[in-house]
């Protein structure tokens, strides 16, 4: 009877330092919030610095990729594959849904690993906390998200694409994404400030990754069962998927091939997951990162 009282508290006394970890990080953000909206617009002025036309750039360059993919799969390809969703949306129109949150999310790993290194001045400042650099470093690749989405949406509805009911779980979409990565950060940038061969992995997959995560395919109409099923743990496809439902399937995010929805069902583990183990690696190592750095 001992024993199990005894467990039981442990269970308690863990639950309880977990809630406690989750609270830490909105308690360090408390005052300073315009100073993170600040930093993340000087996060993008800094990174342009130099050039005439500044953060545009940012916006630049995954334009001049979406125009590289028009051309190799409207003008080169001539309309691209055919298949069950290809023969209904055009190639083009497919990729681009999947390659907006793909360049947010790619942004945010590679970039959010490197935050914590790349702005150690503000880790030695007692009054300023650690964790806000990994929001305000989101923030500013959101910031680049929503520009790109205008544009593309805009796209759409010259396309044939009109605004219908369907679009507004992109809201949803949009925040859990935003939510999913800016936690992933949490781990990432303090791990990364400990180990520069976690930099060099990352940049290692992160271009292999573009490829199997569904931005230039269909994960439902894979005819290898396994790699389909594979595909439904990569948070990356659920998220090129979940856009296309919103913006060109219309589906809501409960409807599709899966069924039950485990899409859902397993990405809601992996964000309870990434948000746990966030919250252990940034308490873990956050007061260690001023005599790493």
């Amino acid at each position: 009877m001992e024993q199990v009282m005894i467990i039981s508290n442990e269970k308690k006394n863990f639950i309880a330092r977990m809630i406690d970890g989750i609270m830490q990080i909105p308690r360090e953000h408390r005052g300073f919030g315009k100073q993170i909206f600040m930093l993340a617009k000087n996060d993008l002025i800094k990174t342009y610095k130099g050039a005439i036309i500044g953060p545009f750039w940012a916006v630049m360059k995954p334009l001049f990729q979406l125009f590289v993919y028009w051309f190799a799969f409207t003008i080169g390809m001539n309309g691209g594959p055919r298949g069950p969703v290809y023969d209904k949306i055009p190639f083009f129109v497919f990729v681009m849904v999947g390659f907006l949150p793909w360049c947010f999310m790619s942004d945010c790993v590679s970039r959010g690993s490197k935050c914590i290194r790349d702005n150690r001045q503000f880790v030695n400042k007692l009054s300023f906390p650690v964790s806000a650099i990994t929001t305000y470093t989101t923030l500013s690749k959101f910031y680049i998200h929503i520009f790109l989405f205008s544009i593309a949406y805009l796209y759409l509805m010259i396309a044939g694409f009109m605004p219908n009911m369907y679009n507004i779980q992109i809201i949803g979409y949009a925040i859990a994404m935003f939510i999913f990565y800016w936690a992933l950060t949490w781990s990432l940038a303090p791990m990364s400030a400990f180990s520069k061969d976690l930099d060099s992995f990352i940049v290692t997959i992160m271009s292999g990754l573009f490829w199997v995560s569904g931005v230039c395919f269909d994960s439902y109409n894979i005819d290898n069962l396994f790699f389909k099923k594979a595909l439904m743990f990569n948070p990356m496809t659920y998220f090129c998927n979940g856009y296309r439902k919103a913006l060109i399937y219309n589906q809501w995010f409960y409807e599709g091939y899966y069924h039950p929805d485990y899409e859902n069902l397993i990405f809601g583990i992996e964000f309870i997951l990434v948000l746990v183990l966030g919250v252990i690696n940034y308490n873990r190592l956050r007061k260690r990162l001023p005599d790493v750095l």
